[in-house]
């Protein structure tokens, strides 16, 4: 049980969130007395976060474009960079495109896309094979009007979306196996494996989700997915492999990797 006195001044939260290496103390206490709860309950909250909780699992929420995802505890935290996954798919997502959000841990991604698609609206699905993160993205894209399945990739998909997907999100996990163990504490601890762990080359689950692509996209619809840039050029062959045409966008600001794989469209007669 914590020794401290109650924590309900800025100063008072700061000190604690740095004397435990809050880099970035002061935003983070201002985030958690923002929440408006009574003393004791801000007191627990700077006790989860010097523990080493990632903020969001303490907040119950991460901002991700402008909007306010909710976050459950082991539910994988969308990272800044992702951002710009999204912003390369809202072109591509025509008023009512039916979308899909692979991987799609708390849903941000459709969600966000959603958000961000105009007036006409998007149909969206998403599937996670985690039933806690399943859970954490019900609120989140049901929200947005869209529906959410549990079950690997693409199995709990309904049929009928089967050559209808004009944008396939995959926000695969791509992190080699044995580099998993180097991830900060606030990943690896607190976070779900199967969201990290891509296989021994980071790059297992992409070839799954690749090799399906073809068979749910419509001629001309794109899988986009988030990589490293060391790992760009062998996901590129990948996506080409999957019989679709690659497409590399990058963004040194946000240290962001996004392939961009389309369907070719339809051959004319």
């Amino acid at each position: 049980m914590s020794a401290s006195p109650s924590l309900v001044t800025l100063s008072a939260v700061v000190t604690r969130l740095r004397a435990a290496g809050c880099v970035f103390a002061e935003d983070e206490a201002r985030l958690i007395l923002s929440m408006g709860h009574v003393p004791a309950e801000i007191d627990a909250m700077v006790d989860r976060r010097a523990a080493g909780l990632p903020l969001e699992h303490v907040l119950g929420w991460a901002e991700f474009r402008g909007l306010r995802i909710s976050i459950d505890p082991g539910v994988f935290v969308p990272r800044r960079r992702t951002e710009f996954l999204v912003e390369q798919a809202v072109p591509l997502a025509r008023p009512g495109a039916v979308v899909v959000d692979l991987c799609c841990g708390s849903g941000a991604l459709g969600a966000a896309l959603a958000s961000g698609s105009g007036s006409g609206g998007v149909e969206l699905y998403a599937a996670d094979i985690d039933p806690v993160a399943v859970r954490c993205a019900r609120r989140n894209v049901g929200a947005a009007g869209g529906t959410v399945y549990e079950g690997d990739l693409y199995e709990p998909l309904p049929a009928a979306l089967r050559g209808r997907v004009d944008v396939l999100l995959a926000n695969v996990p791509y992190v080699p196996t044995e580099e998993v163990g180097l991830l900060p504490p606030e990943a690896r601890v607190h976070e779900a494996r199967v969201a990290l762990d891509g296989g021994a080359d980071g790059l297992d689950v992409l070839r799954r989700v690749t090799a399906g692509a073809g068979g749910w996209l419509t001629p001309g619809g794109s899988l986009l997915f988030e990589t490293s840039g060391r790992q760009a050029a062998t996901a590129m062959a990948i996506v080409a492999e999957g019989g679709m045409e690659p497409r590399l966008a990058e963004c040194d600001e946000l240290d962001a990797t996004v392939i961009i794989g389309t369907r070719p469209a339809a051959s004319g007669p």
